[in-house]
């Protein structure tokens, strides 16, 4: 175990009251608006350990609390710490990045080159702070991220996640192809295998040394198909069968942008001479997707996009649990698509949400919920749906945990969970504030409930993140 900076241990037990909003249980998406907890005047007990030990209605706040310190935070909400399933390290400073074109394009002028100025140390490590900091100031507690080719910056962003007190799952990127642009970032076959090992073994649960109880999680990450070689995937497999029982997770990108002919997804299926997409990933990745290794899907494994898949690798997925990120604003930003929800949903897949930061220039969830609701308003036909806006909080909260599972311990507040959560105060954006004072509401008092729950999540903006928390303990707190 590494000897982190970690100043984020609770001594009491704590009462949080305001407006408590969550996702209660463990439901399926098209149940969240059933187990949608809402309590006006609510509370959260944490204990010493950063647990949640009761939460409901302040009036029902059991004796045993009456006695403890109360944090109140007015008429401020109260939700869970947001879970980020898709965003990119190296990207912090690319959000702005114009290189037309679509997705390869914009990879080959704009992201091969930002990300290989993390080669420099000094460079890396400021690039970690600020991208720990985004994380936090934006509600997001728990990440699922695409690290940096570079080890010295690796380490700089799990010492700050360790510092911070954040969560996250974290791999560096591995590449063993690519084109020009990329050739800082791509590492030997041996090589790519050996620093995945060497981080596998330096950080993940390097905070408590039991991934259990850690915040700090590593993953196996090849970028993308395009990106490595049968052999590449072959050992990466090799490697992941063997960490897989000490909960390491694996990620990469499936199915994102099909432009015909020369889009990512028919240039993965000429490339390996494959059936579909996700049989790469699936250990089919020889010619006629005959089988070359094992496979990288399974329960802790998320792909992401997900945008144009075919109904036997939604099957697929479904069948070994591994779940989508899904990432709207970067499709918009990318001309990816859309994934369908309907389809996706009724195949029995799980739904998290990512930025993709910076393919998506959004890093605040509740943003990004925006425009997954107008999305999918906009699919043709009668694969339109209306997201109910319990649907929207359960795929930035409870799927996400659920991706990464981290069920039992995060996502919702229920008593048992792990106290992540945020603070969100409407008088510090003033558009939201006006929306929930003056805004006309339904006389039904849950379509009215329902309305403001929309309110907070379609007009909210980062300076209404008032504070952050994880594990009970403050990460976050606006100026």
């Amino acid at each position: 175990m590494i000897a982190l900076d970690v100043r984020h241990t609770p001594r009491m037990t704590i009462v949080h009251r305001g407006h408590l909003v969550h996702i209660s249980g463990s439901p399926t998406v098209d149940e969240a608006a059933s187990h949608l907890a809402w309590h006006p005047d609510g509370a959260v007990a944490v204990g010493d350990s950063g647990v949640i030990e009761w939460s409901g209605a302040y009036t029902e706040l059991p004796i045993r609390y009456r006695e403890e310190p109360v944090t109140d935070h007015g008429r401020k909400f109260i939700v869970p710490g947001f879970v980020d399933t898709h965003i990119h390290f190296p990207q912090v400073y690319s959000m702005d990045s114009y290189g037309g074109g679509q997705l390869l394009e914009w990879l080959n002028l704009c992201i091969f080159p930002n990300e290989s100025n993390l080669i420099d140390p000094g460079f890396g490590e400021q690039a970690a702070h600020d991208f720990v900091d985004m994380l936090a100031s934006s509600g997001t507690t728990t990440s699922l991220v695409f690290g940096s080719q570079f080890p010295h910056a690796q380490d700089a962003l799990f010492a700050e996640f360790g510092r911070r007190g954040l969560r996250t799952v974290c791999g560096r990127t591995t590449m063993t192809v690519g084109p020009p642009s990329a050739s800082r970032l791509l590492t030997s076959e041996d090589e790519a295998i050996r620093l995945t090992t060497e981080e596998i073994d330096r950080w993940h649960a390097a905070d408590t040394g039991d991934p259990a109880t850690a915040r700090l999680h590593v993953a196996v990450v090849p970028r993308f198909a395009l990106s490595v070689t049968p052999q590449t995937l072959r050992s990466l497999g090799d490697l992941y069968a063997s960490v897989r029982d000490r909960g390491v997770y694996f990620t990469s990108h499936l199915n994102e942008n099909n432009r015909p002919g020369t889009g990512e997804v028919d240039s993965v299926k000429q490339a390996f001479g494959v059936n579909t997409y996700l049989d790469v990933y699936d250990g089919k990745f020889l010619p006629g997707s005959a089988r070359g290794g094992e496979s990288l899907l399974g329960p802790r494994s998320v792909m992401a996009h997900g945008v144009h898949c075919q109904d036997e690798e939604l099957a697929r997925l479904a069948e070994t649990g591994t779940s989508i990120g899904h990432c709207p604003v970067s499709q918009l930003f990318l001309g990816s698509g859309t994934m369908p929800w309907r389809r996706t949903i009724g195949a029995g897949v799980n739904v998290a949400l990512g930025t993709d930061f910076a393919g998506g220039d959004e890093s605040l969830l509740l943003r990004v919920l925006n425009d997954c609701f107008k999305v999918h308003m906009n699919e043709p036909g009668d694969a339109a749906v209306s997201l109910h806006p319990a649907e929207l909080l359960f795929t930035a909260t409870v799927a996400g945990a659920r991706a990464l599972a981290l069920e039992d311990r995060i996502g919702n507040l229920d008593a048992g969970k792990e106290a992540d959560f945020v603070v969100l105060d409407p008088d510090r954006w003033a558009p939201l504030a006006r929306s929930l004072r003056h805004s006309q509401r339904a006389d039904d008092a849950t379509l009215a409930r329902d309305q403001i729950l929309f309110a907070l999540i379609m007009t909210s903006r980062e300076p209404a993140i008032d504070s952050v928390y994880v594990q009970g303990s403050k990460v976050h707190c606006a100026p």
